[in-house]
């Protein structure tokens, strides 16, 4: 009888997913109290503007610019690591293969069959070092392009949630009546935000939606009644 093929499917972006997090959480959140603070100094959507796209700017370039020297110190960590994987593969190979028998005790495999895994491997030495890379020091290969989509990545996702809080002062004249809007519509995308981000990271979605929107509204509110304790 003719059996269904089993197809397995696993989550592979989280790398991207995290980016967007990163990138997202903290637009939302910094241009949606910038703005605020602003409203709370000067009746003119004019200056919350000006301000609110400088610091999307500043901001934008700031993420971007970390998630792609993050990514590349990861890519160098590993090219480091690797490279001194090999020279004890080479060097002490003895010492390396007791290595790969004491990693493969930890998965329950006795000392016997760790001993053979540890002979074959010892054949093929790409194979024993990538062995060694992600069971012995858990590390896996960077995407040679990662710090690039990185970049790109956090610092379009920072725009994206900069520009949510920002807009009702694009269409509303009146800065206190956009600070109404602004807060309903980034409350909202906040609490949309969080939920899609439990989702995705395995939290609960409820519960992360409510601490991203409770985060967001705290940092708003701030920002607002500092910049009125100081205008006094």
């Amino acid at each position: 009888m003719p059996q269904t093929p089993h197809v397995e499917h696993h989550f592979t972006g989280s790398e991207v997913v995290r980016d967007i997090v990163i990138g997202m959480s903290d637009g939302l959140t910094v241009p949606f109290a910038l703005a605020a603070g602003l409203s709370g100094i000067a009746n003119s959507t004019a200056i919350v503007i000006a301000g609110g796209l400088a610091e999307i700017a500043a901001g934008s370039i700031a993420m971007g610019l970390g998630g792609y020297l993050a990514a590349k110190s990861d890519a160098e960590h590993y090219a480091s690591e690797r490279e001194t994987e090999r020279r004890e593969v080479e060097t002490i190979p003895a010492k390396e293969k007791r290595e790969v028998e004491q990693v493969l005790l930890t998965y329950g495999l006795e000392k016997e069959h760790g001993r053979l895994v540890a002979n074959a491997l010892s054949k093929r030495p790409e194979a024993w070092i990538d062995f060694m890379m992600r069971f012995e020091l858990g590390l896996e290969e960077p995407d040679p392009k990662r710090a690039l989509k990185s970049a790109l990545t956090i610092g379009l996702s920072y725009i994206a949630g900069g520009m949510i809080p920002l807009t009702p002062y694009m269409l509303i004249s009146n800065a206190r009546s956009a600070l109404l809007f602004s807060v309903a519509v980034t409350l909202v995308a906040l609490l949309i935000f969080g939920y899609v981000k439990g989702r995705f990271t395995g939290a609960r979605p409820v519960r992360s939606a409510l601490q991203t929107m409770l985060i967001g509204g705290l940092a708003a509110a701030a920002a607002f009644g500092l910049a009125k304790l100081i205008s006094k």
